[in-house]
């Protein structure tokens, strides 16, 4: 009688030194401010096949953010935005995952920022598997979604002179993941 063992399920961790999380935003409404997480960490629970049941789950330290503008940091860090003394992280939790792992799939999760918690849905592309020189296993997947800013309290904004607005409510967020399995 002959058995399959089921698929080992494993952590791999988020390299973070080749993983991205950049957000972009209209700006007086004539032209986008971009800006990244520095740091990002996280794992996900996958047996290497199946990725449809893989589990993930990231944290952004919020105070790790770029714009390249350190009054405009500042400010994104304050208790206007992101409010980084009380809320220090954002976290992701996915929920389900669907589509075709070998190529374009989505992730729906949890994303809480600030202390509210509502579901987005990335749409996610696999960019393969390979072994590093040094012998570990790696994969790569880049997403993207949009969320309204709003709907996480970052609610800022100033009225222009023509009776636009100086940040629009609508995030753009672009990820660039690479993750590695431990070694056996």
């Amino acid at each position: 009688m002959s058995t399959s063992a089921a698929p080992t399920v494993s952590t791999w961790s988020i390299d973070s030194s080749h993983s991205h999380l950049e957000f972009a935003v209209r700006h007086m409404m004539v032209a986008t401010a971009k800006g990244r997480f520095s740091e990002l960490a996280g794992t996900i629970q996958w047996d290497g096949a199946d990725f449809s049941s893989a589990q993930v789950s990231v944290e952004i330290p919020v105070a790790s953010l770029d714009t390249k503008q350190e009054q405009r940091d500042a400010h994104l860090r304050s208790a206007d935005f992101f409010d980084v003394e009380r809320h220090p992280v954002a976290t992701f939790t996915s929920t389900r995952i669907s589509g075709d792992p070998a190529g374009e799939f989505q992730i729906v999760g949890d994303l809480t920022i600030r202390g509210v918690t509502k579901q987005v849905v990335l749409q996610a592309e696999s960019h393969g598997t390979v072994r590093d020189p040094w012998g570990m296993e790696r994969a790569g997947f880049s997403a993207t979604t949009k969320i309204n800013r709003h709907d996480f309290k970052l609610d800022w904004n100033a009225t222009l002179e023509t009776g636009g607005l100086v940040v629009a409510p609508e995030v753009k967020l672009t990820l660039d993941i690479e993750i590695v399995k431990p070694e056996a």
